[in-house]
């Protein structure tokens, strides 16, 4: 009872004390959080949500003709800070001659707050704020709310809110995106021709697009606004007022661009480029990695993409099951080409079904991505768990689709097909955490396209993969040059098998980045576990061997396999942090989490950005962590030019880096920004990178203002 009664206290603790919310005669409005509690040194999301009366509106950051902006005043405990509200897309209210720009219904008004690293757990603190809006209808009333929101300090973020915690993340998930679309501008005639290109623009079909400016002083908002559609892009022209109408030196021209229903922040400059969007000339500006990409030539890059991936670090492990199914059968030809074919189903098939899985779970609204599988702790459990088997097997410990001191050959034959079909399916899961160059704008492509072209896509990535051990296995001058069986087989795969345990402990390392210690410690005896159940099964394999009964030992087996799969699945995993709100260091260089409107945010004090995409599973992303990132080189650019540097932590699920990675026209990380001093959209640097590529980018963002 007096457990009970403990558990019950601590989740009262823990769970968010909702405030009142504040009536008004047309709106009602409340401040509420997307998690539980706040942590100290964190960010703490939290949001101004209002409802209006019908037919009632509130209004955008820019008003339009009329109106007036949402603004909040923030009182809030000493060493908290609150960042610029995240301004959801606007709609147009037109009234008679004029135009607005606002929301009807309700709204919710993203803002990030910081935690200060000295925050006293077990503390409850109050967060004040005075929200001044206007509503309109036929009539508009100007309207004040003080709206507040007790919060709990403790350890570790709390859960998200049940209530509040989707509806923030949707919002935030659906906030114009910046740096996705390149955007410039000129003038011609008595109107400016604004030139936007980029991959979600590409082949563009009728579809309702609207520029709205964050200036009210620089385009006539009422006039409409005349679409050119392009091979890349579109052109939009606009009427110009004040700056942009007096010719001379040019303000640049900077907005939300809605389109298809999903909307982008660019920021455009008055320049003489011609703009293919419009027909004015050869094209100009950059467009990004993939766009206007046809099916032959993403076939073409996923094929390169899928030969490239068996170089990558996370694939070398199955390289070593690979390497003992060409020594098993030297020269024989037949077993090979058997085995080639079996591991090139099992590739297939699973590139297959994870491509289902991803376009169906994107159709239905999940941020998804490439290696979205490695983003569930049970799954990482489980595949550390088969890479130990593996292991375990390579040494000797026990058999699988091998004879037994002369055990029936039929059966090892039949064993070793459904072997090295396993063996397709375990490198495709298995090279989830690496994306090699060409596969980028590949997969980027594939997900904006029907099913049947993403799926076509999928299996030229699967065919690259799978092609260098197929067309060994079917070349018979490579395969006379294989060494025959022999005695040496055996301490060969004695050597194979350490990648395995490599591999397993590779994966224990991300598991111990996503669940608590209890978890980790729950599939750690699950591994023991498992060498006990496979120790057992390969003493009833060599007693039967030997003419005895293996009975009971393999009845020990098999519930020592029981015990371990219960030891991993009876509970869920308790997440280890949240994603993004831990701080990491490279080298000397000290990162803060990734938002939008952190960027946003350090975009306004003009400093350079470098926003780093990765997580825990990408072996790609810990090999340049450590060796770009720990360079003294490039601490000493980053103090140099005085540049942010963000991480945009994806070892766990996370909806806002899923819909930005998309936005860039890639679905799998490592990615790599850089936004200049000056502002602006940002560069793309390559997935592989040197400390030497890192500074470049520094110095280049640091001298552009």
């Amino acid at each position: 009872m007096i457990r009970l009664f403990a558990l019950l206290a601590a989740f009262a603790f823990a769970a968010p004390i909702a405030a009142a919310p504040v009536v008004s005669p047309h709106a009602t409005t409340q401040l509420v959080a997307a998690t539980a509690s706040a942590a100290p040194g964190a960010t703490f999301q939290v949001a101004v949500a209002q409802t209006f009366d019908k037919g009632w509106h509130s209004y955008w950051r820019n008003p339009g003709d009329a109106g007036e902006a949402t603004t909040i005043t923030w009182t809030l405990p000493s060493g908290w800070s609150a960042g610029p509200i995240a301004w959801p897309a606007p709609k147009r209210l037109p009234v008679g001659p004029i135009m607005n720009y606002g929301y009807e219904g309700g709204v919710i008004l993203p803002v990030t707050l910081r935690v200060p690293a000295d925050a006293p757990v077990g503390q409850t603190v109050t967060l004040s704020a005075v929200v001044q809006f206007l509503v309109c209808a036929d009539v508009c009333v100007p309207d004040q709310a003080t709206v507040t929101l007790p919060v709990a300090v403790t350890a570790r973020p709390g859960a998200a809110d049940p209530a509040w915690g989707g509806k923030i993340a949707q919002t935030l998930a659906s906030e114009p995106k910046s740096g996705v679309l390149t955007a410039s501008y000129r003038r011609q005639k008595s109107m400016v021709m604004l030139a936007v290109v980029g991959a979600p623009l590409a082949g563009a079909a009728d579809r309702d697009v609207y520029f709205y400016p964050f200036s009210d002083k620089l385009i006539d908002h009422a006039k409409p606004q005349t679409i050119d559609r392009g091979r890349g892009g579109l052109t939009l022209a606009l009427m110009p007022v004040g700056e942009l109408a007096k010719g001379g030196d040019l303000p640049p021209l900077e907005g939300v661009l809605v389109a298809d229903g999903k909307a982008y922040e660019i920021s455009a400059t008055d320049s003489p480029a011609p703009m293919e969007a419009h027909g004015l000339g050869p094209p100009r500006i950059a467009k990004p990695a993939g766009a206007g990409a046809g099916l032959p030539s993403a076939i073409a890059l996923a094929f390169l993409g899928g030969l490239i991936l068996n170089l990558m670090p996370c694939v070398f492990p199955i390289l070593s099951i690979k390497a003992a199914a060409l020594a098993g059968h030297g020269g024989e030809a037949k077993g090979v080409r058997l085995q080639a074919l079996a591991f090139l189903g099992g590739v297939l098939a699973t590139f297959i079904a994870l491509a289902l899985a991803l376009i169906a779970a994107r159709a239905a609204g999940e941020a998804v991505g490439w290696g979205f599988q490695l983003q569930s702790p049970i799954i990482v459990a489980a595949l550390a768990l088969v890479m130990l088997g593996s292991a375990l097997n390579l040494s000797g410990v026990f058999e699988i689709g091998t004879s037994v001191q002369g055990l029936g050959a039929g059966l090892a034959s039949r064993g070793g097909l459904i072997g090295s079909a396993f063996t397709g399916v375990l490198a495709v899961v298995v090279a989830a955490p690496c994306t090699a160059p060409f596969m980028g704008p590949a997969l980027g492509y594939a997900l904006t396209q029907p099913p049947v072209v993403a799926l076509a896509v999928f299996v030229g990535l699967a065919l690259g993969f799978a092609a260098p051990f197929t067309l060994i296995a079917f070349s018979p001058a490579i395969l006379r040059r294989l060494p025959r069986p022999g005695a040496w087989m055996e301490t060969f795969r004695h050597v194979l098998a350490f990648p395995m345990y490599a591999a397993a402990a590779w994966l224990l390392w991300v598991l111990a980045q996503q669940t608590d210690s209890e978890g980790l410690g729950r599939v750690l005896a699950a591994g023991v576990l498992l060498a006990l159940c496979v120790w057992l099964f390969g003493f009833a394999q060599r007693r039967r061997a030997a003419g005895g009964r293996g009975f009971v030992t393999g009845g020990l087996a098999a519930a020592s396999l029981v015990a371990g799969v219960v030891a991993v699945a009876a509970q869920p995993f308790a997440p280890h942090m949240a994603a993004g709100e831990v701080m990491t260091s490279a080298g000397a260089v000290t990162a803060e989490p990734w938002s939008p409107g952190k960027v946003a945010e350090l975009q306004a004090t003009g400093r350079p950005i470098f926003v780093n995409f990765t997580a825990a599973w990408c072996v790609t992303c810990q090999v340049n962590e450590r060796g770009a990132f720990s360079s003294p080189a490039v601490a000493k650019a980053f103090a140099a030019t005085k540049a942010a540097y963000l991480v945009a932590d994806w070892t766990n699920r996370d909806a806002a880096i899923a819909s930005a990675l998309a936005d860039q026209g890639v679905i799998g990380v490592p990615l790599y920004l850089v936004y200049d001093a000056a502002g602006g959209p940002p560069h793309v640097l390559p997935q592989l990178l040197t400390p030497a590529t890192v500074v470049a980018a520094l110095d280049h963002a640091a001298t552009v203002r």
